[in-house]
């Protein structure tokens, strides 16, 4: 039964209501609102979008290196306010594509992965442990003798034996983790040169990184490597670091129309209707971060660059191709508690998904971004709208203290060199210079270098295949998307 004195505030509450057709339109001010009218636009471009269940010619691979939500979301904001637009509203390139999901990153065996085992478990299917490349979660880390028998074919090698291309492009080492992926089979992700393996791995018969990916067979070996890293491949008469005297850089050039170069302007010269595989090495190690790449004076090509010149490259194969592109300094950022470095990265990742899509037809070409991991960086606090990313914290736009009477910063991560060791107290960031490049974010505990994350990453998808992309998967999954829009599963 119904009570009088419920009936009769249900009645009082309609009468409250504004004056419109029916309860279930929207006000005069909600319609003229500008955030409603933004979701009706959303709506309709998402109605109008219609899955491609077609094949896909070629797929396209976007790593952003521990670029977990909240990196996507301060990279965003800094993005804008950099181009002087509302930082909130503003959309990275990759956000914009119509279909998303959620990834679980864990590994085999730990809460929060690595790289090396996330890039495995996306490019082969296959969750492995921490520091594991291209083996299954069996192998036993820095153990030759179980690489053999653990062994999983990657897409990129799966692509090559279908007679499409592969390349794999990164501001990292090119035998980085990430990178790696993509050919690479080995027990230590951090055996990128013979002079970085222990005698007993050497005389197991372990093959370092570098080796792996010149002397692969030309039937699964990558067409395009651009990257760092060139002294894994160079003697140290040379300058580099392998120890057995051995020019890698020079026997991957005895391959037939093979070229190596090392500048931004020898990679621009490519031919690439001419030209094929291509080795870049642009740096000893990795890459400079895009804040210092224009004073570096070293003519290193750009994220964007090398990720278009590869899709040139790679496009000349009628079949199709697999392309990795990673951004990797992002990660390499927030492992400094460098908040300014790890966003200018996330932004220039973004100008080269960007680059990409205007050159590429998604009738035919499948592009996915994602992370591998996270890290532990927290946007907190109620800083007004539009204030600096970079600045402090605050109340609703009122200057905020926190227990010990100091400031602190938007951004903050939860582990890193940013963190108090000892009985050291905190400094005060209200007296400290935040718009320095190399200012470092406070942490909560200290760690020489800050640990990953374990949330889910989201996951960015166009083109054939991309309406797989939904809801809250695997890792491991988008493995399974990208082979399936190649159509070199058995369901296709």
């Amino acid at each position: 039964m119904i009570r009088a004195s419920s009936f009769l505030a249900g009645v009082c509450a309609l009468a409250l209501l504004p004056a419109f057709a029916h309860a279930a339109d929207a006000s005069p001010a909600q319609a003229a609102d500008p955030y409603y009218k933004a979701g009706q636009a959303a709506l309709a471009k998402a109605m109008a979008v219609t899955p491609n269940t077609g094949r896909a010619k070629n797929v396209i691979l976007f790593l952003g290196d521990g670029m977990g939500i909240s990196t996507a979301v301060a990279g965003r904001i800094w993005q804008g306010q950099q181009r002087g637009v509302d930082g909130e509203s503003n959309a990275l390139s990759f956000e914009k594509l119509p279909f998303t999901a959620l990834s679980k990153t864990y590994s085999h065996d730990t809460q929060v992965t690595d790289s090396a085992a996330g890039i495995t478990a996306i490019t082969t299917g296959v969750k492995t442990r921490n520091k594991v490349i291209g083996l299954t979660g069996e192998a036993k880390p820095e153990s030759c003798a179980s690489e053999a028998a653990t062994s999983v074919a990657t897409i990129a090698e799966i692509a090559k034996a279908h007679g499409l291309s592969a390349g794999a492009v990164t501001n990292t080492r090119i035998t980085h983790a990430t990178p790696a992926g993509t050919f690479a089979h080995t027990a230590y992700r951090d055996w990128e040169g013979d002079g970085d393996m222990p005698a007993e791995a050497l005389s197991g018969g372990c093959k370092d990184i570098a080796r792996q990916l010149v002397e692969a067979p030309a039937g699964v070996r990558l067409d395009v490597a651009l990257g760092g890293g060139r002294s894994r491949f160079l003697p140290e008469a040379k300058g580099g670091k392998r120890a057995d005297g051995r020019d890698l850089t020079a026997e991957w050039t005895k391959a037939k129309g093979a070229a190596y170069v090392s500048t931004a302007d020898q990679l621009k010269a490519i031919d690439p209707a001419k030209t094929g595989p291509v080795l870049g090495l642009f740096a000893g190690e990795h890459l400079p971060y895009e804040v210092e790449r224009a004073q570096s004076g070293q003519g290193v090509p750009s994220l964007s660059d090398m990720a278009t010149k590869a899709v040139d490259i790679l496009s000349k194969n009628p079949k199709g191709y697999f392309l990795l592109v990673e951004g990797g300094k992002i990660d390499m950022g927030s492992h400094l508690n460098n908040a300014r470095r790890t966003l200018t990265e996330t932004a220039a990742f973004s100008d080269a998904v960007q680059a990409v899509l205007d050159k590429v037809d998604l009738k035919d070409t499948l592009v996915i971004v994602t992370a591998d991991h996270s890290h532990g960086l927290v946007i907190s606090g109620y800083a007004a709208r539009n204030a600096p990313i970079l600045g402090l914290a605050g109340n609703e736009g009122e200057p905020v203290v926190a227990g010990d009477g100091k400031a602190y910063t938007v951004l903050s991560f939860a582990t890193g060199p940013g963190g108090t060791e000892g009985n050291e107290l905190r400094a005060d960031p209200a007296k400290e210079d935040l718009d320095e490049v190399d200012y470092h974010q406070q942490a909560v505990a200290h760690l020489p270098s800050a640990a990953h994350a374990g949330e889910d990453v989201g996951v960015y998808a166009d083109g054939p295949g991309a309406y797989l992309v939904r809801g809250v998967v695997e890792e491991s999954y988008i493995f399974q998307v990208m082979r399936h829009a190649f159509g070199f599963d058995a369901a296709k």
